[in-house]
């Protein structure tokens, strides 16, 4: 008997899990169903969908397909990574604490800073890379422990089977942001966590077209809290937005394999350049750290940041800027993950947010450049590099 599309490979369950033929036509791409509500044929005779903000089906074959890349039961999808960010974090309640690393996105301290502190949901953060540190910090009000690993933008791995372990005895449960990684890289959930957020914007859309943001998990409670929000709230992702991310996640594993096959050559290349002081990229910063990225990841990922080497009476900023003057296939942008290359400035760009003296203690400093390596050819990109740090 042939496996069932969910206990098959990475890239055929990708490209075929909640992705049947059409029954109605037989089309073998899920269509794009542009409707805002749904015609019933009596009372007692309810089709499966009513209204547009509670349900669609093109948006329910991309959670399907979600969640089985993840090896998740449920996902859930929303408008933007912020806003299922935002969906973990409004399941607490007043008085409720988190704790969160301290390298983290800027977007996601906003949150829990500016918006989730004046509705007395308290976050402190932690140097999470020695899972030990974790029962530092926590308190009996502590209820959830916030992850990134690879984490934006210092590219630090945290332990998450041990953090876990930590965080379940003290009964926090565990998100953890996949983004960077990718389910093709890092499956949390298999290692404990009781969620995983995506931003799908980035590497599960892949072109730099698209909004979406996701959560998934095995945990069915959590998973109806989730969908209430999802349709109350009407935090929804568009069902344009989810046709864009089903064709995207079809070709994310060979993707992600031209990604990393890149950033692992760009690494090479600046850890020998002399205007360069510093490359930060998943497990080369310690032994501890390396095996961490081989116990949980098949691969470092695609993401890597860089310091430039301090020169003396030069502004940071207008070195940084000289740089990006000078880069031709490195776009200055926000956000990360798509097929063309992208260049950042973390403390001006993705965690201008942060105060400045908690980014000069978090090491986010203004010689950081952060990189989103794309599917060029790296010789290319490698050379456009080498031009703009001359």
């Amino acid at each position: 008997m042939k496996p069932e599309p969910e206990h098959r490979g990475f890239t055929t369950r990708a490209i075929h899990v909640g992705q049947e033929a059409d029954p109605s036509t037989g089309a073998t791409i899920v269509p794009l169903y542009l409707t805002s509500t749904y015609t019933q044929t009596g009372l007692s005779q309810h089709r499966g969908y009513e209204y547009g903000r509670a349900d669609n089906p093109t948006r329910r074959a991309l959670e399907a397909a979600l969640a089985a890349l993840e090896n998740g039961r449920h996902a859930v999808t929303f408008g933007s990574g912020m806003a299922a960010i935002d969906a973990v974090v409004r399941m607490l309640k007043p008085d409720d604490h988190v704790v969160a690393g301290e390298d983290l996105y800027g977007g996601a301290y906003r949150l829990f800073e500016q918006v989730y502190r004046e509705h007395g949901v308290l976050a402190d953060y932690a140097n999470l890379s020695a899972p030990e540190v974790l029962s530092t910090v926590v308190s009996p009000l502590s209820r959830l422990l916030w992850l990134e690993t690879p984490t934006n933008p210092l590219l630090k791995v945290a332990d998450i089977a041990a953090l876990a372990e930590i965080a379940h005895r003290h009964q926090m449960w565990v998100a953890v942001d996949n983004t960077f990684a990718t389910p093709y890289l890092q499956n949390p959930l298999d290692l404990g966590a009781d969620v995983v957020v995506h931003s799908m914007t980035k590497y599960l859309g892949g072109h730099s077209d698209v909004l979406g943001g996701v959560v998934i998990t095995n945990d069915d409670g959590i998973a109806q809290s989730l969908k209430f929000l999802q349709n109350t709230v009407g935090s929804i992702l568009g069902a344009f937005e989810a046709w864009l991310i089903l064709r995207g996640i079809k070709t994310l594993g060979i993707r992600m394999e031209r990604h990393q096959e890149n950033a692992v050559a760009i690494r090479g290349f600046l850890e020998q350049h002399p205007a360069v002081e510093r490359v930060y990229y998943p497990g080369s910063t310690d032994p501890y750290q390396a095996s961490v990225v081989a116990r949980q990841m098949r691969g470092p990922g695609a993401m890597l940041s860089f310091e430039l080497r301090s020169q003396s009476g030069q502004d940071p900023l207008k070195r940084v800027q000289s740089v990006f003057s000078r880069l031709r296939l490195f776009s200055l942008a926000e956000s990360l993950g798509g097929v063309e290359s992208l260049v950042g400035h973390p403390a001006t760009m993705s965690h201008a947010s942060l105060p400045p003296h908690l980014r000069r203690e978090r090491g986010i400093s203004d010689r950081l450049i952060r990189l989103s390596v794309g599917i060029e050819e790296a010789d290319d990109l490698i050379g456009d590099l080498e031009e703009a740090l001359r």
